[in-house]
């Protein structure tokens, strides 16, 4: 029994060797450019935190130093260098008037330089107004940011990789199907590569968006967000994967109907079922909220129905009267 599938265990160590090889070169080539790849991985949230900092600073509501009443009132009873300044200012033009011209002129001058004074405190001003929000990305590691480049590195090499793999499995279970069943391997390695990246790029641009600023806003009038990024990497990679492979569901119908095992009249019978299992499966590839799991769970019913058609087209459902009328036609 080892005799026969030796054979079997040799191709699958082939298949397996080569499959690692590459994933090992594409993280080597994405090692190099980890800097790039961190950043655009990053982009949402760096969005999401500009998005929610606007929100807090334009409605102004709490504060991020509590602080109490005898401490406000002492606060608004000092003088501050603006309010400094144009008391100068008007003491300077009230000198003017009443002095000689060369003392006015200088007076004069002295006027001009506290206007410029007052306009570079007015700038000073709005700048600490702009970053009152104070939400940041860190790391809590002294080796955080290796071990980041690190995960981000092997996260794109798989993304880099996926066709090939794909095409590695194929040949490993091509030799046991039909001539005919061998024709999907087209359409598994390029369909499958292609509708996971259309998963990932749905999840990064429509997902992650609305869903970070959901979450930061949550509570961000009470506490300032700091992120840790070893925390967000692994996070973010979780929702990119799941949307990735929920994205699979029109090539593994396809791949399946072409061989028989399903057809569309099977898809629809399971269909109540089937959005119970895609909402749970949205529950627990996406953040804790209702929106994220609303925007998994509404492609992933879309692409159920794509697959009907798939399947209603590879491989329909014939009734027990139709096979009959063709058997008695062959007849």
């Amino acid at each position: 029994m080892f005799e026969e599938i030796k054979p079997h265990l040799a191709e699958l160590r082939l298949r397996l060797s080569l499959s690692v090889a590459s994933l090992l070169v594409a993280f080597v080539i994405a090692f190099t450019f980890h800097n790039t790849i961190l950043t655009w991985i990053t982009q949402p949230l760096n969005d999401a935190l500009t998005a929610v900092g606007r929100i807090v600073n334009e409605q102004n509501k709490g504060t991020w130093h509590t602080s109490s009443i005898d401490e406000n009132k002492t606060v608004s009873q000092k003088a501050t260098p603006l309010s400094s300044a144009t008391k100068l200012e008007n003491a300077l033009n009230e000198a003017s008037k009443v002095a000689n011209d060369k003392l006015a002129i200088l007076l004069k001058e002295a006027t001009k330089a506290v206007q410029e004074l007052k306009e570079s405190l007015k700038g000073l001003k709005t700048n600490v107004d702009k970053n009152t929000f104070g939400g940041k990305i860190t790391t809590h590691q002294v080796g955080g940011a290796f071990f980041v480049a690190l995960k981000v590195s092997f996260f794109a090499a798989i993304l880099g990789a996926l066709p090939f793999i794909l095409y590695q499995l194929w040949m490993f279970i091509a030799p046991g199907l039909y001539e005919n069943e061998k024709q999907m391997v087209y359409p598994f390695v390029i369909g499958g590569a292609f509708m996971f990246f259309v998963g990932v790029l749905f999840a990064y641009y429509v997902v992650t968006p609305f869903g970070f600023q959901f979450l930061i806003t949550f509570g961000s009038f009470l506490y300032t967000p700091l992120i840790n990024i070893e925390d967000y990497v692994g996070f973010f990679t979780k929702i990119l994967a799941g949307f990735g492979l929920a994205f699979e569901l029109p090539v593994v119908a396809y791949s399946l109907g072409k061989i028989g095992l399903i057809t569309d009249k099977s898809l629809k019978d399971f269909f109540k079922y089937a959005v119970v299992v895609i909402f749970i499966l949205a529950a627990l590839l996406t953040p804790p909220d209702v929106l994220t799991q609303l925007l998994m769970a509404a492609p992933l019913i879309i692409l159920y129905g794509v697959s009907i058609l798939i399947l209603k087209y590879v491989n329909p459902h014939e009734d027990d009267e139709d096979e009959e009328n063709l058997l008695e036609n062959k007849n």
